[in-house]
């Protein structure tokens, strides 16, 4: 279509010079639509019904005919010098701004568009393009639901894909007019020093090419009186918001009620805080307000929350992804469900731009992230005295953390929780920090709040950073304090316990006709490939609970997450939460930890005790329970049966005692699954360091 208009041009002017003939056109064609603002007086004519798009789309044509017309030359030809020359995009610029014709500004957004996509010769570098297009930028992306969002989001992808190709770019189209007006004070030149001689002073070369056609800035005939025409520079594009730029119009566009416009602006946004060079990133993390704008929405988007949502609620939207942020219309409504979904996904959206962008800008994105929204925002909600506050902002949070993906803004959310010293997180030695807090909220007199924080942990812990189960768990576990020191190792696990303390084994509940599985055994001796320390320590765990009281073996063997899938609405939901975690931390491949929650036959320090002793004791307790139900056998393989769904839901005596019998039984199984498939806690794999010497803390 290019070389039929060559060709159309030269024969319809007749001359021996094709690049004249260009010239003259496109020189026509800019006449035609100053004169159109001269001659018309028809203030309502949109815009598309005028000549004015046709005279732009062959401008645009001319230019790009003209540049391969010149393949090689790699200087502009004279149309491109005129459009440059004549500063014709600053005049469109503010005809955009006019929006004279309606829809004006539409097609100047298009105009622009396309002339530096499709156009080679690099353009930004010149203050007679840079400059409009800081201007024009500062007309759009900053009222949501403009006319031209299409358009806008269309221009803001142009430039930053020049700006993927150049970052050297990002300075000239994000400096804004305080740079410009500081280059016109110290007469800085207008291109980069990438540009050949020949094309520094292009913005100043009012002279340097031959006036062909009719003058639009000089003193053609009805220059006046198209000039008239035209607002005032100053009113609106020099005179409007300082700090909107590419940045603050990507993130008005990000926010569009049109999703396809708001994920395309998101698109670009990516692609422009992912730009390779390191100068480049650092101007943007530094001098820009892209950060702490991306930030602001995202607090925002939480404070226009409710005060207090369901943890239920909230994780029927764990998972929401930025490119898909509505709300799943299959799931059930709640008040505040558009809300969390727009919220969940921007955070989603933030974590996505800090895995991909310049190491620069993420570990800035992430920080700010960390301070505005978790310490600044959340931190309060956490520390507050309400209890809906505690709960929302707790289940918030395990949300935001199960979707959390980047490392930088993995390593601040650990730092917040836990904070960044390396010492133990008990609560008892820093009772004024926020993780001594949240464990204190692990055994709150709210169920729910219990729920939701050991939930949080839970979470926390699976998360790809050492600092995490180090913080929590190994520093209490360093120099193996609770070991026994200097004593042997006991012949039998009896010599462990204290019988005559335990409940389990008091003299009532021996008399009670209600036995144990089995009684404890004797201690083994490891063999080389430790097989017979892992057969013993998962029978240990498989015999803790009384065969009157199992009732898996009467139904069909379905395994421990039958019963979790809707624990958040039921009365035992608070026991499995905490077997979940401690099976999740039994699962780490660390010694230690295996040590002291799978060994059963440890040598307890005096005042230890391990998960194995405090089973021991629960056991006990609950056996002694027991006896006070009557027609218990039954009951239990009902309750199991509720559980598993399999009979309708029937409020029962003792309900809670039974389902925490079913709980315990199922636990323990899993801890003998564990321990199982882990390395036995005796063999050569453990390396476990002896015991310091010297007196011992016991437990408080």
């Amino acid at each position: 279509m290019l070389s039929r208009l060559g060709a159309l041009l030269q024969e319809a002017v007749g001359a021996r010079e094709p690049s004249i003939d260009l010239l003259q056109a496109f020189v026509e064609h800019w006449k035609g639509i100053t004169h159109y603002y001269i001659e018309s007086t028809d203030e309502n004519t949109p815009a598309k019904k005028t000549d004015i798009p046709w005279r732009l789309k062959q401008m645009l044509d001319i230019l790009v005919y003209e540049e391969k017309q010149q393949a090689g030359a790699g200087e502009a030809g004279p149309c491109l010098e005129y459009l440059l020359q004549h500063k014709i995009l600053e005049t469109l610029c503010t005809l955009g701004k006019a929006e004279y014709p309606p829809g004006m500004r539409q097609q100047v957004f298009q105009f622009f568009s396309k002339v530096l996509a499709q156009v080679q010769h690099p353009l930004l570098h010149y203050l007679s393009v840079h400059r409009p297009v800081q201007k024009l930028l500062r007309l759009g992306g900053t009222v949501p639901g403009s006319l031209t969002e299409k358009e806008e989001v269309q221009f803001t992808s142009v430039l930053c894909s020049k700006i993927q190709q150049d970052p050297e770019l990002l300075t000239y189209i994000l400096e804004g007019k305080k740079i410009i007006s500081r280059k016109k004070a110290s007469r800085e030149p207008t291109a980069l020093p990438k540009e050949t001689a020949s094309h520094s002073d292009k913005d100043c070369y009012h002279n340097s090419a031959p006036d062909r056609g009719p003058q639009i800035d000089g003193e053609p005939y009805g220059a006046q009186a198209f000039n008239s025409r035209l607002p005032s520079e100053t009113e609106g594009l020099d005179g409007g918001p300082g700090d909107s730029n590419l940045i603050t119009s990507l993130l008005g566009l990000c926010k569009s009620k049109k999703s396809r416009v708001a994920l395309k602006a998101q698109e670009n946004l990516l692609l422009l805080v992912s730009v390779a060079s390191p100068a480049a990133a650092t101007y943007l993390a530094q001098s820009t307000p892209c950060c702490i704008a991306i930030t602001e929405h995202l607090c925002q988007l939480y404070h226009s929350l409710p005060a207090f949502l369901d943890p239920a609620d909230i994780a029927t939207l764990e998972g929401i992804s930025w490119r898909l942020p509505s709300a799943p219309s299959d799931e059930a409504s709640f008040p505040g469900k558009e809300a969390l979904a727009a919220f969940l996904g921007w955070f989603d959206y933030c974590d996505h731009l800090i895995t991909e962008a310049h190491a620069v800008v993420a570990d800035a994105l992430a920080k700010a992230v960390a301070e505005k929204l978790l310490v600044e925002t959340l931190q309060p909600r956490l520390l507050h005295v309400s209890e809906q506050s505690i709960l929302t902002s707790t289940a918030l949070l395990t949300a935001m953390l199960r979707q959390l993906r980047s490392p930088a803004m993995l390593q601040e959310a650990v730092a917040f929780f836990l904070g960044t010293d390396h010492q133990p997180t008990a609560a008892k030695d820093s009772p004024h920090t926020l993780c001594a807090h949240l464990i204190a909220h692990c055994d709150h007199l709210s169920d729910e709040i219990s729920i939701a924080t050991l939930r949080l942990f839970e979470e926390l812990l699976q998360k790809p950073h050492e600092q995490a189960v180090h913080r929590l768990v190994l520093c209490n576990l360093e120099g193996r304090l609770y070991v026994a020191r200097g004593s042997p190792e006991p012949e039998s696990y009896e010599d462990t316990l204290d019988l005559e303390e335990d409940p389990y084994f008091t003299d009532s509940f021996l008399d009670s006709g209600l036995q144990p599985s089995t009684r404890p055994r004797q201690a083994p001796i490891a063999s080389s490939d430790g097989k017979t320390a892992v057969t013993e320590i998962v029978n240990s765990f498989l015999c803790l609970v009384p065969e009157e009281a199992k009732t898996s073996a009467f139904l069909e063997e379905t395994g421990y997450d039958t019963y979790v899938h809707d624990a958040y609405g039921l009365p035992y939901s608070l026991n499995l939460q905490v077997t979940s975690v401690l099976s999740r931390l039994a699962l780490f491949p660390h010694p230690h930890i295996h040590e002291y929650l799978l060994d059963p036959y440890i040598n307890l320090a005096p005042g230890c005790r391990s998960l194995f002793s405090v089973l021991v004791r629960v056991i006990g307790d609950l056996m002694q329970r027991i006896q006070r139900v009557p027609q218990f056998p039954g009951k239990l393989l009902l309750v199991r049966k509720q559980l598993m769904g399999q009979v309708p839901g029937e409020q029962l005596d003792h309900q809670t005692l039974l389902q925490g019998v079913v709980v315990l039984e199922e636990f323990c199984k899993e801890l003998a699954a564990i321990a199982f498939v882990k390395c036995p806690p005796h063999g050569p794999q453990l390396n476990l360091s002896p015991p310091p010497e010297g007196p011992v803390q016991p437990e408080a």
